[in-house]
């Protein structure tokens, strides 16, 4: 997270606009930038709520009071909008200098001040693990950047592949691998920060949008993993062995070159299982054009996207949870409703039977 140094509400603005209210002006001072955002008092009271909710107790100092307005004072007042202003830059820098951290660590601390969360959150210098809408985004786009340096990689390999330079078609080809490995590993995580931004409340237009610009990804990163692996083959010639031209095809080897090469054709070894033995793994289109730190990064991604899938079942299990246990109470409810209709009906049909009675004796 950017260390906070100073907070100040340095001014307020009314605006018209859906319908008139009063905006805050936060300046907001960090070690390394400043910059200011504008905040409405209803935003102040949501954070509040969320802080409370989030970390179990209120913060070091109170918000003002919600509707503190007299018959004789209007909303324009400027000595009540000062008296608003001063309360909420109090509010704010008992946050920030509080002993105990949990409300400006609280995730939705940081998002009122406009931090960059989701550049913070992960190791130094590394991808982020934890998103807002925005860094979300941020992250796709630095992901569709890193393809595209993969595919610059590519090309020039196939360039230097071209002039003869193989050392260094090499080194491109390698260079490509490890960019794509590293982009591989972080659709993962941008897939995994879909997920709790869909969980927070995400519309589902908004999720299906993004999520298929993660597929989008996937399928930019498989293509260019088969990319990776077509490296064109020289014999020492320097043509293409497999052109219809070539001295391979004009010239082959003779029958007695190719069995002293390759053996006797009537020789086989015949392959069986035995019983009990595992068998050897399957390449597959998607493993075989990575290497061993693309394949730990596959399994990352997937294991990463089934935690995902787990994570939003049991979101589903627990609001189901809620509603049946919302239902039995209910019930609950409608059965002591009902007992008590039931009392109140055998009550009244004895004092009938007594009225019945005394009615035959006089009669």
């Amino acid at each position: 997270m950017t260390a906070i140094q100073s907070v100040l509400i340095s001014g307020y603005q009314e605006r018209l606009e859906p319908k008139p209210h009063t905006v805050y002006q936060i300046e907001i001072r960090g070690h390394v930038r400043s910059w200011s955002i504008w905040r409405r008092y209803s935003e102040f009271d949501d954070l509040h709520t969320e802080l409370v909710k989030g970390t179990g107790s209120p913060p070091p100092a109170s918000l003002p009071p919600k509707h503190k307005y007299s018959i004789l004072r209007s909303h324009s007042d400027p000595a009540l909008l000062e008296e608003r202003k001063t309360g909420l830059e109090t509010y704010l820098r008992a946050i920030i200098s509080a002993k105990e951290d949990k409300w400006r660590e609280a995730f939705p601390f940081k998002e009122f001040l406009g931090i960059p969360i989701g550049r913070q959150a992960g190791v130094a210098g590394g991808p982020p693990t934890q998103f807002t809408l925005t860094s979300w985004l941020d992250e796709h786009q630095e992901l569709q950047n890193r393809l595209r340096d993969v595919r610059a990689d590519i090309n020039k390999r196939e360039a230097l592949s071209d002039q003869g330079d193989v050392s260094a078609s090499h080194k491109s080809n390698v260079s490509a691998k490890q960019k794509l490995a590293g982009v591989l590993s972080r659709i993962g995580t941008l897939g995994k920060g879909l997920t709790e931004l869909a969980m927070n409340g995400m519309s589902e237009g908004e999720l299906q949008r993004r999520t298929d610009m993660v597929a989008r990804l996937q399928d930019d990163c498989e293509k260019l993993g088969k990319m990776v692996i077509v490296a064109r083959q020289f014999n020492r010639s320097g043509t293409d062995p497999s052109a219809p031209y070539s001295s391979a095809s004009t010239n082959p080897a003779s029958a007695s070159d190719r069995e002293a090469l390759l053996g006797t054709t009537n020789t086989f070894t015949r392959v069986t299982r035995v019983f009990g033995q595992p068998s050897k793994p399957q390449e597959t289109e998607v493993t075989r054009p990575l290497d061993d730190v693309g394949v730990f990064g596959l399994q990352q991604t997937q294991m990463q996207q089934q935690d995902g899938q787990l994570a939003q079942l049991t979101t589903i299990l627990g609001r189901q949870k809620q509603l049946g246990q919302a239902i039995n109470s209910e019930i609950n409810e409608q059965i002591v409703v009902l007992d008590g209709l039931a009392n109140d009906v055998d009550r009244v049909g004895d004092k009938l039977s007594k009225a019945s009675r005394q009615m035959h004796r006089l009669g």
